[in-house]
């Protein structure tokens, strides 16, 4: 029994609307807790696939849509940009208790460690880290209405919104006064660039949210389409910069490989992306400094809720989480100092 999962009606389901699948099937836990839970499974003839479905327990039906991922996932595959084949959709929560996907599983390793690069060649980590950019540069150059994502979301003044989102948020959620965090507000809110144009924005595209062939150094699937909507192209691009440590770092980071030999400086991969799209990447730094700050946002929320006893967690390091925050904005002030 795997917690989750209703076998016996999945199964059936899965019988009767997944053509290729025949079961009976086993089911693994892949990544769970918060975010959506994936599962792998397999049927009969050992045939793999991956199954999506919310986080157990009570959950915000908007901040965990099975449909809209599906969709995206769905689209998006039209395109060159890698990512798993959809294979049905349940909407019906008689099934398995709430809705859920079904993709294909595709071979390769999540590098979100340094542990995790070890096994790959100098080379394949430089050609991982140029493609990881290729791809973002293939998905912000998808035409949204051709394949059917024209009204996912408002297409303008995306930093705006954003901010006033997060801004919201942090009112909400903090735990103490924090006078930095107001600064870093003002001058996100005073020097915010124009935007370029509206792409698909990914909202959390790094190598932790890709699969990555560690032999051939290539991106063979992306990832975690949660936060998926339409936007400033750059906001991605910055967003990469926030979990990217250059060669010689001392900075312990996590959840991603860089830092090691082998992989390259961000401003190299900020100029490979210039060449790729055509965009003005002058004001990176800033996008930086606006990803420090949502992660900033997020971090104080969590860091709330765990004070608050609102998370059945164990209690991690609070201090710790508590410090993160602190960081994330004093480096976003940094980033934004040179800014004119």
């Amino acid at each position: 029994m795997v917690l989750g999962i209703d076998e016996p009606k999945v199964t059936a389901w899965l019988d009767e609307h997944v053509e290729g699948l025949t079961g009976p099937y086993t089911f693994e836990l892949i990544a769970g807790g918060r975010s959506n839970v994936t599962y792998r499974g397999a049927d009969s003839g050992g045939t793999k696939f991956v199954l999506r479905r919310p986080p157990l327990g009570h959950v915000l039906a908007t901040a965990h849509d099975m449909a809209r991922e599906h969709r995206l996932i769905t689209a998006v595959g039209k395109t060159p940009v890698p990512v798993p084949r959809t294979l049905g959709l349940c909407t019906d929560v008689e099934v398995n208790g709430a809705p859920f996907y079904v993709m294909s599983f595709v071979e390769g390793t999540v590098l979100d460690s340094a542990e995790k690069a070890s096994v790959m060649t100098l080379e394949a980590r430089r050609a991982a880290s140029f493609d990881l950019i290729d791809v973002l540069a293939e998905l912000h150059a998808v035409d949204v209405d051709e394949i059917g994502l024209g009204d996912l979301a408002r297409r303008d003044s995306y930093i705006e919104r954003q901010l006033k989102r997060w801004t919201t948020q942090w009112a909400n959620s903090k735990t103490r006064e924090m006078p930095e965090m107001d600064v870093l507000v003002k001058k996100l809110q005073d020097h915010m660039p124009v935007q370029q144009g509206a792409t698909i924005a990914h909202g959390d595209y790094r190598f932790g949210n890709c699969l990555t062939d560690t032999t051939a150094g290539k991106i063979v699937g992306v990832l975690d389409w949660e936060l998926c909507t339409l936007g400033d192209p750059l906001a991605d691009l910055g967003y990469i910069g926030i979990y990217w440590r250059d060669p010689g770092d001392t900075i312990v980071g996590g959840n991603d490989p860089t830092g090691i030999e082998g992989f390259p400086y961000y401003s190299e991969l900020v100029e490979r992306y210039a060449l790729r799209t055509g965009r003005d990447v002058s004001q990176i730094a800033y996008y930086r400094a606006f990803s420090a700050y949502r992660l900033a946002v997020i971090g104080e929320g969590v860091y709330s809720r765990y004070l608050n006893g609102a998370m059945a967690d164990e209690l991690p390091d609070m201090e710790s989480m508590k410090n993160s925050v602190d960081t994330r904005v004093i480096w976003a002030l940094e980033l934004l100092q040179n800014l004119k």
